[in-house]
């Protein structure tokens, strides 16, 4: 399950354009809570501390405690919005969850025991399909990350999403295939090795 993160917000009594530009030059930016059957709600977070989040790895897969005049509303970020120029973040929306709250979320893939893969061993090159993946599940139950273990995998090997164990209440949004997360992928020198073998073995016995 992913961790908490607790983030003080300022409420925002107005909306529009200038408000939020006036906002920014504050040093905070504009952001909104919204879903679960309630009205929107406009704050503002501190820009340096929300950047310091931001970079965290897996960010839009975190819950988070936003505090808004002493009063905790859990959340799941559902969008960043940035400056093209200078890349900084100009707007935050943040969805509302409640415990039984189910959501779609992507997780990131995390690849283990490449020294234990024969495979890479021999020279192949671990061929990631999917970084990351979008799962079903509890909003307060969200993994960290999805483990993808690569032990015995040799060459040629497909790891597809029914050979990763998963958590309980966690499934796959795509359910109609069995898709591939990885592959070892057989290095272009091996091939070149079966290859000429195999003309070598067709030619005819010289007399």
């Amino acid at each position: 399950m992913s961790e908490m993160v607790t983030l003080a917000a300022d409420r925002r009594e107005r909306a529009g354009k200038g408000a939020a530009r006036q906002t920014r030059r504050a040093g905070r930016i504009p952001a909104v809570i919204y879903g679960n059957k309630l009205p929107p709600l406009m704050i503002s977070l501190e820009l340096q501390s929300f950047e310091k989040i931001l970079r965290r790895k897996g960010f839009l897969s975190h819950l988070f405690d936003v505090t808004v005049d002493g009063t905790a509303h859990r959340v799941l970020p559902r969008d960043v919005q940035f400056d093209p120029v200078s890349d900084k973040p100009v707007h935050v929306d943040f969805l509302r969850v409640a415990t039984d709250t189910r959501i779609t979320v992507d997780v990131p893939c995390v690849f283990v025991n490449q020294d234990k893969s024969p495979g890479i061993k021999r020279g192949g090159v671990l061929n990631v399909v999917r970084y990351k993946i979008e799962m079903l599940c509890r909003a307060d139950a969200i993994p960290e990350q999805i483990t993808v273990d690569l032990a015995g995998a040799d060459l040629g090997a497909s790891i597809h999403i029914s050979h990763i164990p998963l958590p309980e209440g966690v499934a796959p949004t795509i359910t109609d295939r069995d898709f591939t997360v990885c592959t070892i992928a057989v290095p272009s020198g091996v091939k070149s090795d079966a290859a000429e073998g195999g003309e070598a073995a067709a030619e005819p016995a010289k007399a």
